[in-house]
């Protein structure tokens, strides 16, 4: 039986993370649901997987406010499916930030501008967007988009010290920035807005959703996308890549 696979964010401030980490473990246990989510002052950020009943009733709590919580009504949501065996464990982690980046940082109000996936290849044609992935380097390994600058990061809070160090001087160019599901481009584009860059784009929904939305013949895509769960690598159509880089 396949699980249903639920990736999902929002920023949101929530006052009373620990006793949202609660309702999450006891919410999550009850209905069977595995993966990880982190919950902390900022918001949360996680993927799980459990069966389509279990992560529908989970959703729709998550979109309905408690007395520790407001709803989470801009939730940023993927789905794809998996075996059984790629989520087994549950954690729900309570953290500092939902994404680390080491820099106090505004995600909930001045963003860059979303570029839907159908609408990402011709902000790619145009020769004056400056493209960045900010991924960490080993990720960028696995697949990225044509012509992209890698920052070479071996951690997230590195992007903003790439930024100040190599980018002082694009403040007036179009900057295009993508990640795996769109959660580091909230924080990057807050960032750098704050930084004065003028016209700042992000990819809404992350490569996920470009892979799952753009068919592969019109792709712009190379390779696989590293996940950071048990599936590792996913393809177009959000098909797993096993370890020998063939697709399920």
């Amino acid at each position: 039986m396949m699980n249903k696979v639920a990736a999902l964010y929002q920023f949101l401030r929530l006052e009373q993370p620990a006793a949202v980490r609660a309702e999450f473990q006891a919410a999550c246990a009850a209905l069977g649901i595995f993966g990880t989510i982190l919950v902390s002052p900022e918001g949360i950020n996680g993927t799980i997987a459990g069966s389509p009943q279990a992560i529908d009733a989970f959703v729709a709590r998550l979109r309905a406010p408690t007395a520790e919580r407001p709803a989470f009504e801009r939730l940023e949501l993927k789905f794809s499916t998996a075996g059984a065996a790629h989520f087994d464990r549950l954690k729900i982690k309570l953290k500092r930030e939902i994404i680390t980046f080491g820099r106090s940082v505004d995600a909930t109000t001045r963003l860059g501008q979303y570029v839907a996936p159908d609408e990402w290849n011709a902000l790619l044609d145009d020769p004056e967007v400056l493209l960045l992935d900010t991924r960490n380097g080993f990720e960028v390994e696995f697949g990225t988009f044509e012509g992209a600058i890698d920052p070479g990061l071996t951690s997230f809070s590195g992007f903003k010290d790439f930024v100040t160090a190599r980018l002082a001087d694009a403040k007036h160019r179009k900057i295009a920035m993508f990640c795996t599901g769109g959660i580091r481009c909230e924080k990057a584009s807050a960032f750098m807005l704050e930084a004065g860059f003028e016209r700042v784009f992000q990819l809404q929904g992350g490569i996920l959703r470009y892979l799952e939305e753009v068919p592969q013949a019109q792709s712009k895509w190379r390779g696989a996308c590293f996940v950071f769960d048990q599936r590792v690598a996913l393809e177009h159509g959000l098909r797993i890549r096993d370890s020998f880089g063939r697709s399920d």
